[in-house]
């Protein structure tokens, strides 16, 4: 007996593509794949310090509600086009699609690389919170700062970097069952391991903050941030919660490779978003709520060096109550690992992005980045370009601190920057030219997509802004003279030669014998 033809396989077909990569994954792996990369931990734990300084816990704790509120809205807008276009391509190949026959080579071109950007730079702010958690473990297993404890050099903590980058590239290319597995073992980490740190650390805590603290305490960090109006604090203070909530779209970059792709595909975007909004929210209250002295976190003579402020604020509930760090030292493994299982999971994302584009003839020799490993079925050429774009961006490290704020700003505005694309697409489209899938919004499209695409505008706008003040070598952000650099290559790129030849998806079936 002949078995059904899968749904999103069908609609593969029926959009000018074959099916090559393997098609196994469950909605629940990949909503463990999607969960992964967007991960409870590695988007607060690095910037909660600085968020917190700039405005005190309230812009912070409320700052997550509202972004969560807006995030809905992409998310929402993004879950149509998916159920309508399950592909690998996902992001650019929607905007090619959306955009019409005149526009879209154009709104692909700009949507891939902005997506491609996005997420190489994804691996490395992974790479370098991941060794940030890592240092601050070592750091305490040795002793503390006060102590005579190893706090790892600069060429060290590259080194740990680069180590990470080159692990989650080997398993991309070797051990795709293995990742499969361990992006399940990631979720149920993450759940869990979120569980015991947003439960315990308040009741270990000595002392708690009281309510008022939390949810009302508006506190200006000039001194530190050299930022005074009130306005603008509270905007910076935003960054954490906006840096965190992305990365749903992981879920639609492996839409050839799970069953029921036009309907799953969707539901694990949304659920990816729903879980982290809960549970982030609610780690953000467990270190709110655990800090023993404010003041003393940033101090670079307490225990932790003043680098991570998570990391104070775990020793001080820890040592607080049983006067050792070992406890501190389980739940900044716990982080770690979350960074660990992220970084493997944008690795993934990133590389099928870099293949998709390869396949379409969008990238410098792309006969090499498109291929597909025989026996292995995984595009292995493009899962080490990423590795080695990856740990070019991390060199600067040898410079300063200041290349996370630069990494950090690329990733976020190139990543959610190329949600836009498709989603303006879809605002501007002609109804009748769009063929809903299972998930359609009807007439709620238009003003879905209209918040969803100003949202996204003004978080790409406030991750150029400067960070801190007066403005200098050290404290600059690079964001803004990177991007330009890097898109005005690709634009110029695009006006000398790419529009002369670049079509968007490339089909490699023909629809006619579907």
């Amino acid at each position: 007996m002949e078995m059904a033809a899968d749904s999103g396989e069908k609609r593969l077909n029926e959009l000018g593509y074959k099916q090559e990569l393997r098609r196994e994954m469950t909605l629940f792996k990949t909503l463990a794949i999607s969960f992964s990369t967007m991960t409870l931990f590695t988007g607060i734990t690095p910037l909660y310090g600085s968020s917190l300084m700039y405005a005190g816990p309230a812009a912070l704790v409320w700052g997550w509600l509202v972004v969560s509120f807006f995030t809905c809205f992409v998310g929402i807008a993004m879950a149509e086009i998916c159920s309508s276009f399950p592909t690998t391509g996902s992001l650019y190949f929607w905007a090619a699609h959306l955009a019409g026959q005149k526009w879209g080579p154009f709104a692909s071109w700009c949507c891939a690389w902005l997506e491609t950007i996005g997420l190489v730079a994804g691996i490395g702010t992974q790479a370098y919170a991941g060794t940030q958690t890592l240092q601050s473990i070592i750091l305490l297993c040795t002793g503390t700062n006060k102590d005579g404890g190893y706090l790892a050099p600069r060429w060290l903590f590259l080194c740990i970097y680069i180590a990470l980058t080159l692990i989650w590239a080997f398993l991309n290319t070797f051990a795709l069952e293995v990742i499969a597995f361990i992006d399940i073992i990631s979720i149920w980490w993450q759940v869990c391991g979120g569980l015991v740190i947003v439960i315990m650390l308040p009741l270990v805590a000595p002392t708690t903050q009281s309510a008022s603290y939390v949810f009302t305490a508006f506190e200006l960090g000039s001194e530190s941030t050299g930022v005074s109006s009130k306005v603008y604090a509270t905007v910076l203070a935003f960054l954490v919660s906006q840096y965190s909530l992305y990365g749903y779209d992981a879920a639609a970059h492996l839409t050839e490779e799970t069953k029921g792709a036009d309907r799953n595909g969707p539901i694990a975007i949304l659920c990816s978003i729903g879980i982290i909004s809960v549970f982030g929210w609610a780690y953000i209250l467990a270190l709110t709520f655990s800090i023993q002295d404010p003041s003393y976190l940033y101090d670079r003579s307490n225990e932790t060096a003043g680098v991570f402020v998570p990391a104070q604020i775990l020793y001080d509930a820890f040592h607080g109550r049983y006067h050792n760090s070992t406890g501190a030292i389980l739940l900044l493994f716990i982080i770690w690992g979350s960074f660990f299982f992220g970084g493997l999971s944008i690795t993934t994302s990133a590389a099928r992005v870099v293949y998709a584009l390869s396949r379409d003839q969008g990238i410098p020799f792309s006969s090499i980045w498109q291929k597909v490993h025989s026996k292995r079925k995984v595009p292995a050429n493009a899962v080490w370009l990423c590795a080695a774009i990856c740990i070019l961006l991390g060199l600067p490290i040898l410079q300063g601190s200041i290349v996370f704020t630069a990494i950090t700003s690329i990733c976020t505005i190139g990543w959610v920057g190329g949600y836009a694309v498709p989603i303006f697409a879809r605002i501007v489209m002609a109804e009748e030219d769009f063929k809903p899938g299972p998930f359609y919004l009807g007439k709620a499209r238009r003003p879905v997509c209209l918040v969803a695409f100003l949202w996204i505008c003004y978080t790409c706008c406030v991750f150029l802004l400067p960070t801190a003040y007066p403005i200098a070598w050290d404290t600059f952000n690079y964001a803004p003279v990177a991007l330009g650099i890097g898109l005005g290559l690709v634009l110029l790129w695009w006006v000398v030669d790419a529009r002369k030849w670049f079509k968007g998806p490339v089909r490699n079936i023909d629809v006619a014998k579907v």
